[in-house]
């Protein structure tokens, strides 16, 4: 097993927050599972140190919970934090769609188009995970584009949730359309335009995620 020195520890921490992050993304570590550090040092072959930094930045970003002192799961997201999250990326999504459309130089749209295009393809894949980073990406690209760096700081921490939320989305080519239309309001400098399509976009996400993950609607009554 390998042990981190001081200068290592914050490497190897990234590393175990991203493995565990992407297994809670992709469904294979469900919200309740519990997360031992002798467990996951093992598996990634690090010492405790990392594994328990790693836990701490997970716990702050949502993804974990601490149920007592000793005993780490997979926070299980309720219906107001569902709701919570998406009124956050709704207001940070439409400021960042706005300047980027305000901002955006060709070398960047052609960057974006790639990602459209790149998005496309995954999504004839059928395959969650591929889709979701695609679409991320997508997303990712449009932040940098705005150029607003207190902008893409708060918008980190939402990413690998918003990227599990994704998943739970069963109608990808729907999504993709949404994305080229945002895509052409954009290069068409069409500021108003790009907005209107952003917050259309991130509220049929928040619909979509209520519905598959909470099911309101009631079951029909046996006669």
């Amino acid at each position: 097993m390998a042990q981190a020195g001081s200068g290592e520890v914050g490497w190897l921490r990234d590393q175990v927050c991203e493995g565990i992050r992407d297994r809670i993304i992709a469904g294979h570590l469900r919200p309740g599972d519990r997360l031992l550090e002798r467990e996951v040092a093992e598996e990634f072959g690090v010492s405790r140190i990392p594994v328990r930094e790693a836990i701490r930045v997970l716990l702050s970003e949502g993804f974990l919970e601490a149920v007592s002192p000793r005993k780490i799961v997979v926070k299980q997201l309720s219906f107001q934090d569902v709701l919570d999250l998406f009124d956050l990326r709704e207001a940070l999504e439409v400021l960042a769609v706005r300047r980027a459309t305000e901002r955006a130089e060709k070398p960047q749209l052609d960057a974006l188009r790639r990602l459209l295009e790149v998005a496309r393809k995954a999504t004839g894949t059928g395959r969650a995970a591929r889709i979701s980073r695609a679409n991320t990406d997508f997303h990712h690209h449009i932040v940098e584009i705005a150029g607003n760096t207190m902008l893409a700081g708060t918008l980190q921490p939402l990413e690998g949730r918003m990227r599990w939320l994704f998943q739970q989305v069963d109608d990808p080519e729907a999504v993709w359309e949404e994305h080229r239309e945002l895509y052409e309001a954009i290069a068409a400098r069409d500021v108003e335009r790009a907005a209107e399509c952003a917050l259309r976009h991130v509220r049929h996400y928040r619909e979509e995620a209520i519905r598959l993950l909470f099911d309101p609607t009631p079951a029909p009554i046996e006669p």
